[in-house]
């Protein structure tokens, strides 16, 4: 069985069952072929029709999206088209066809993996998702200057998983739900395009698979679980059995979770719990609200930045934060304020190169260090808190002086605006993410010197851990549940409590319903979590008692590896819930736990 099951990413949830169609390498083999100088004004105007077409051609596809995803979605194609309207990048390839006589597609192709390359040197995460940008735009033009189809659809008439190195958000788009009932690559994540169209479309597929090429056969037999991100080869009639029994069960969970939605997150002994949601885009705020969520805990505002040549103005953030604030009535609206540096400098703000950047120049250390772009920030959440109930976060924080610093500036600016006569709140709550091991072994001074504290725990683990979150290698390193981040949880909750201050917690921690009931067993109960896994998270909640919680919570922190964590939390949990519906129900050690849950 585990020769046969590959993990990967699951970015799709659904299950998708059929014989494999393999997709060849994605960028085609162009010969290299010089023309005679006759002909390179043949070359130059081909080049061109040829960019016209394509942007038309994806102009049409980005109109497909809209009707069977959403705009949102649609608009992955704009990065793709903008690229055929660069006069700079455009230009390089008409250059190459005038000064070596090169054929339209071979320029075409000198000229993107040469800005694949350049890109993939410099390491910057943003850079390297572009790159499947320039691939796509590339495959795409050469295969129409060389009159071939990209086409699958045609290919594909019955039920198939597509098996690629990786899958570009044309590809994707292009595919029939009624044949394709599956997705593997190799390469992507979750935030890929592809990705995000496989979910909107609802194909199930599992990106980030090694070896998939290598190892999947094209007719191989499969079983596809894009919610555990798992591929099972050659299933037997069992399995197949199994796991359609399994879709079964995850669809009537569905229904479930949908009744749930209007009901409150209490649990079976009475403990009330509130969930709020992560919001990262304007889109988000929907969802948010439909499934549930008593405000936002987590509202990001680095894409008021990011894809911008400008800096926002004040006007616009006020817009923006009084728009969440009032859609949230009578629920707290958490700005973390400019999150900056690490892989998130954009356009508009210039950044130093620098070797660790992750723990370099970012988050409360830029805003401080620029304190006009920042107390633009601040005004704008202060006029919005006129009208709603908006609350400041600071992120990355490390020293007292900086919560400090920024309570000072928002009652400076508070006072600025008084006496200006524009309508804007006195003061505003001002708390601290704790998403380092220094500011969690400072939790009780923190606490004391601001109004609320909120876990960050995907940086909390890395920097604990020592593990880059990102680093596929390391992976299996990174756990929030390793013993040493529990004990900085418990002590963050405790501080909090102490002081009488509010303490959630907003990292990805509190999405996974594993996760969120060790969360409530060591303190917290104030969780804002992705918008999507409100519905579950709540439901978990209304089955499990919170004395249970607490009594797993104990043994997780007397555990001595993360395994033993996730022992005791699946068999806790298991008590309460079927964890096979919560897609939580992997292999135990064989060295199970007592029933005391004790080490």
């Amino acid at each position: 069985m585990s020769e046969r099951l590959l993990r990967g990413i699951g970015v799709s949830a659904g299950i998708g069952i059929g014989p494999v169609v393999v997709v060849p390498s994605t960028l085609p083999e162009v010969p290299h072929r010089v023309v005679p100088r006759s002909q390179v004004a043949k070359e130059v105007r081909r080049l061109r029709a040829a960019v016209e077409d394509v942007k038309r051609h994806l102009t049409g596809l980005k109109e497909r999206v809209e009707d069977r995803a959403s705009i949102d979605e649609a608009r992955i194609f704009d990065a793709q088209i903008l690229m055929l309207e660069d006069r700079e990048f455009i230009g390089g390839m008409e250059d190459l066809i005038r000064e070596n006589h090169l054929t339209a597609e071979k320029a075409f192709e000198f000229k993107a993996l040469e800005i694949r390359d350049l890109w993939a040197g410099t390491g910057h995460p943003r850079l390297k998702e572009r790159i499947a940008d320039v691939m796509g735009v590339t495959v795409r033009t050469i295969n129409h200057l060389m009159h071939r189809s990209e086409d699958l659809s045609e290919a594909i008439t019955s039920p198939s998983v597509v098996v690629a190195k990786e899958l570009s958000p044309g590809l994707t788009v292009q595919l029939d739900r009624a044949h394709v009932v599956g997705l593997v690559s190799v390469e992507g994540t979750r935030t890929s395009h592809a990705a995000i169209l496989a979910h909107s479309i609802g194909i199930p597929a599992v990106f980030g698979l090694t070896g998939a090429i290598e190892r999947i056969k094209p007719g191989t037999m499969v079983v596809l679980d894009g919610t555990r991100g798992t591929v099972l080869l050659d299933p037997t009639e069992e399995e197949i059995a199994d796991a359609r029994a399994l879709e079964m069960r995850r669809s009537a969970l569905t229904g479930e979770l949908e009744r749930t939605v209007g009901q409150p997150a209490l649990t079976l002994d009475g403990c009330r719990v509130r969930l709020r949601g992560n919001v990262d885009l304007p889109d988000e705020l929907e969802p948010a609200r439909a499934h549930g969520a008593e405000g936002v805990g987590l509202l990001r505002t680095e894409f008021l930045i990011t894809s911008h040549t400008q800096l926002p103005s004040e006007d616009e953030q006020a817009e923006y934060f009084r728009r969440v604030g009032e859609a949230f009535p009578d629920h707290p609206v958490v700005v973390r304020t400019y999150d900056l540096g690490g892989d998130k400098f954009p356009a508009a703000f210039q950044a130093p190169l620098e070797a660790n950047p992750f723990l370099g120049w970012r988050a409360i250390r830029v805003c401080l260090d620029q304190p006009e772009m920042f107390r633009t920030q601040i005004r704008a959440a202060l006029r919005a808190a006129a009208h709603a109930q908006i609350h400041l976060m600071i992120p990355l924080v490390t020293k007292l002086e900086e919560v400090e610093i920024t309570k000072a500036m928002a009652v400076e600016e508070g006072m600025k605006l008084a006496q200006r006569g524009i309508d804007a709140a006195a003061s505003i709550p001002v708390g601290v993410m704790i998403e380092t091991p220094a500011a969690a072994v400072l939790a009780d001074r923190f606490a004391a010197a601001s109004d609320f504290l909120s876990v960050g725990t995907n940086d909390l683990t890395q920097y604990t851990l020592v593990v880059d979150r990102g680093n596929a290698r390391l992976a299996d390193r990174f756990t929030p549940h390793d013993p040493s981040v529990l004990r900085l949880l418990k002590q963050i909750a405790d501080a909090g409590r102490a002081a009488g201050k509010s303490v959630s917690v907003c990292g990805e921690m509190a999405s996974d319903p594993l996760s969120a009931f060790l969360l409530l067993g060591l303190g917290y109960d104030v969780l804002s979590v992705a918008p999507p896994a409100l519905p579950l998270i709540k439901w978990m909640v209304r089955q499990v008692r919170i004395g249970d919680a607490r009594t797993a919570a104990e043994g997780c922190l007397a555990a001595r590896t993360a395994e033993d964590v996730m022992t005791i939390l699946r068999e806790s949990l298991a008590v309460a819930v079927d964890l096979k519906l919560l897609d939580l129900d992997a292999p135990l050690p064989a060295r199970r736990r007592s029933a005391s849950l004790n080490p």
